[in-house]
Parts: structure tokens; C-alpha cells; sequence
């Protein structure tokens, strides 16, 4: 029976996780991050069932002791604690070092030690930086154009080290621009919804040309299952995306024509990137994922995406969760 331990549960993508870990019969562990507020992140609004099953663990992915405590009798790590914002990453660089970098040799140094049978650890499609040639396969170079990015591309290093040196057994997971319900409004999608959803046509956004590959976070989440059952990818990076592009302008569009209104874009200075930091192109290959775990989008091609952002416009017009968002104030 398989014990497993997800750090960042309480964030967007680890709370779903953890949740589909459950309802599939897993025993788990959620590490969320200590706070004096006992909040349990995105977890609290989990159904009572499931939160009657969580084993949480309280602590923070910065102190190795804490991290080994929390694997202690557990057989696999799924590894998201990260911090993920990119805008904040300028402001705060020094915290992705210590959070992203260390954060990740923590898990991976007492995964050694533990003999945990599995790790997967999270990447993040921004380590590609912009695309120069389309769509991204796992070959592509590593380009640090932020601070994020570049603490990413550090853990994804120090995990891999890992597995070469001490055959400690690790995948990675590159997702690509996950999106859907509980997502933070750092992200663009839930900055459009929310911002319409509050009744506003005029919104605010930063460069509306770059495009995305957006992948829905029920697609993620069952790229995370599948790869920590998959032997074939020990020691592999692997990409999960949609292997569909769209700029950032006409999925704004596509979300306003399902909420049935229009919209004008002004662009705001503030929600720029520096020039030479943005990423213009992002486009993900996953035959990987298809050929060596079986792994294939759901929501894939742009029925999905239309699929994908009715479910997650359906949430954030929700008034109750609505309600958790502040349309008005940029959040970086």
C-alpha cells in the first residue's frame, strides 16, 4: 500500500491532487505551510469526506528536519512546494532560492536517506524561457528569463543530481500553464474571470501577444499519478501539456464570448514583464508522456480549452468563491 506525502497541498494544483489521490483509494500525507492561522490553504474547502482522511502535516519546505519528519513512513513524494509567482520573484528573489532550490534538495537528500521508493518533483514549462523552435520536446535548452525560472531550473538540477549520483529514484513532471478552479488570480485566466465575473469590461492585463499552452488541472494531476506508477520514468523529464497554442489576447476573447460579454483590454504597465524576461512562446510536445506512461490531455485542441475554462468560469462565478478574490488589486 502506497503511503504518499504531497508537499504543497495547500496550494492550487496539490490541493486537486491530493484530492484525486484520495477519491483513487491513496493513503495520504499533506504537507501544507505553518501558519499561526491553522488555514490549511486551498485543503479547507475540500469536502468533509475528504478532509476527514487527509493526514496533514504542518511545517515548511525550508527546514530539513520538518521535511524529514513528514516522509517518515511514507513510500512516495510528490514534490509542488514552490514558490511559483513570477512577478514576486523579482521583488523577492532570495526566498525562490531558499524555498524552490533548498526546499527541493530537503526532499531529495531524505528521500535518500528514507529509501522512499519514488519522487516525483515538479518543474515548471518556464524553464524553457521562449520558445526557439515550437512545439517544446524535453530537449529543448534551459533558459533562466526570471529569478523563478532560474531557481526552477536549480531544483530540477538538484533533483536530477539525485538520481545520478546516489540512483535515488526521481522523475520530473514539466507542466505546462495549468489553469482551473482554486487557481490563484496571480495567473492570467483567473484575472480574466475574475475581473468580468466582477462586472468589469474594461480589464487589466499585462502583454496580450505571448502564447500559452494551457493545460487543464485535471490533465496535470493525472500526469502526476501516472508518472509515480510508471517505472519508465525514473530519471526522466517529462512534459505534460495540451500541444496546443494560444496567445494570451485570444484566450481572453474565448472567455468572454463563454461568459457572454465583451471586454476591452488595457494593458497596465505594472503587469508588464521586463522585456527581455518575458516568455513570447510556449508550446509543449508531449509525445513523451504519451509514448512512455500513457499519458494523453483530456482537454485537449481547442474543444478542450473551451471545455476546461466553462468548468473553471463556472467556479469563479460562483459568488461564495468569487467572493475569495480581489478583482480590483493586482496580486503579483
Amino acid at each position: 500500500m502506497k503511503k504518499i506525502l504531497v508537499t504543497g497541498a495547500d496550494g492550487f494544483i496539490g490541493s486537486h491532487l491530493t484530492e484525486e489521490l484520495l477519491r483513487q483509494g491513496y493513503d495520504v500525507r499533506a504537507f501544507v505551510y505553518y501558519n499561526s492561522f491553522n488555514s490549511r490553504g486551498w485543503l479547507d474547502q475540500a469536502s468533509v469526506d475528504v478532509k476527514r482522511e487527509i493526514d496533514v502535516f504542518s511545517g515548511d519546505i525550508r527546514d530539513p528536519y520538518g521535511v524529514k519528519e513528514a516522509m517518515k513512513g511514507c513510500t512516495h513524494v510528490l514534490h509542488l512546494a514552490s514558490l511559483i509567482a513570477i512577478p514576486y520573484s523579482y521583488h523577492s528573489p532570495d526566498t525562490y532560492v531558499d524555498t524552490n532550490i533548498k526546499g527541493t534538495l530537503n526532499v531529495v537528500q531524505a528521500a535518500r536517506e528514507l529509501e522512499i521508493e519514488k519522487v516525483v518533483h515538479t518543474s515548471t514549462s518556464e524553464v524553457y524561457g521562449t520558445a526557439q523552435y515550437v512545439p517544446i520536446d524535453e530537449n529543448h535548452p534551459l533558459q533562466g528569463q526570471s529569478p523563478y525560472s532560474a531557481s526552477k531550473i536549480g531544483a530540477d538540477q538538484i533533483a536530477m543530481s539525485f538520481y545520478r549520483s546516489f540512483n535515488t529514484p526521481i522523475s520530473i513532471i514539466r507542466p505546462f500553464n495549468t489553469y482551473g478552479p482554486r487557481q490563484s488570480a496571480r495567473a492570467v485566466i483567473p484575472t480574466i474571470i475574475s475581473q468580468l465575473a466582477a462586472g468589469h469590461t474594461n480589464i487589466k492585463l499585462g502583454a496580450i501577444s505571448p502564447t500559452r499552452d494551457f493545460n487543464y488541472v485535471q490533465d496535470t494531476v493525472n500526469g502526476f499519478i501516472d508518472i509515480m506508477n510508471s517505472d519508465k520514468a525514473l530519471g526522466e523529464v517529462i512534459n505534460i501539456g495540451s500541444n496546443y497554442e494560444v496567445s494570451i489576447g485570444d484566450t481572453a476573447q474565448l472567455i468572454a464570448d463563454l461568459m457572454g460579454v465583451s471586454l476591452t483590454i488595457e494593458t497596465e504597465e505594472q503587469r508588464l514583464r521586463p522585456e527581455k524576461s518575458e516568455v513570447n512562446r510556449l508550446w509543449a510536445d508531449n509525445q513523451k508522456a504519451k509514448q512512455l506512461i500513457g499519458w494523453s490531455p483530456k482537454y485537449a485542441g481547442i474543444e478542450g480549452l473551451k471545455k476546461g475554462l466553462k468548468e473553471t468560469i463556472d467556479w469563479f462565478t460562483e459568488p461564495s468563491n468569487l467572493a475569495q478574490y480581489k478583482a480590483d488589486v493586482y496580486n503579483i
